[in-house]
């Protein structure tokens, strides 16, 4: 994925030292230091080499290389390109990260209308209970107020013979779930 980001208008080169408030039109490309923000609806592209501790706010980053440590949020898209270094959280509707970066935080990926797409009142997503729940067994749900209806209490009929429940398919996993990884041997590094 790259995104054509024409003619680069600005360029804070190898050895610049910048610290304070970015706000630009049009391209600019930081492949030395910067401290602080960055406001824009347009390009920022962080070369390879630049040491960026700030507060992001465009349209869209490409991060070509270098370390970008702080907050961002992109209108249209973010690319992290290896050898990029991404420490912070990431709020936008496109995200493209390459093999060999490096990404440490959370992201937030929302819809058109700028808005959490994963919002409540919007199609739900299956609920997982913190602790997993033996076969056979019902899961317990979660609600976030007012999205569900409240769950129907247990029923009281008497529990059913244990002749009478069929034995589970051979395809359930064994419980507790357990993972089986072969041993890698020294000799046989990838």
């Amino acid at each position: 994925m790259a995104i054509e980001t024409g003619e680069i208008n600005a360029l804070l080169g190898h050895g610049t030292d910048l610290t304070g408030k970015l706000t630009f039109e049009g391209t600019v490309r930081i492949d030395g230091r910067f401290h602080g923000e960055v406001y824009t609806n347009d390009v920022l592209i962080i070369g390879e080499g630049a040491e960026v501790h700030a507060e992001i706010d465009v349209g869209t980053l490409i991060v070509k290389g270098g370390v970008v440590v702080g907050n961002i949020r992109a209108r249209e898209a973010v690319e992290i390109h290896a050898p990029g270094r991404v420490l912070g959280d990431i709020a936008s509707p496109s995200l493209f990260v390459g093999k060999g970066v490096v990404f440490d935080g959370r992201c937030q990926m929302r819809g058109d209308d700028g808005e959490n797409a994963c919002r409540p009142e919007g199609p739900g997503a299956e609920v997982v209970a913190a602790d997993p729940v033996p076969p056979g067994m019902p899961a317990p749900t979660a609600s976030v107020e007012g999205s569900m209806p409240p769950r129907a209490p247990y029923s009281s009929a008497p529990p059913m013979p244990v002749a009478a429940v069929p034995p589970p398919p051979a395809a359930l996993q064994a419980w507790p779930p357990v993972q089986i990884v072969p041993p890698v041997h020294a000799g046989k590094r990838r």
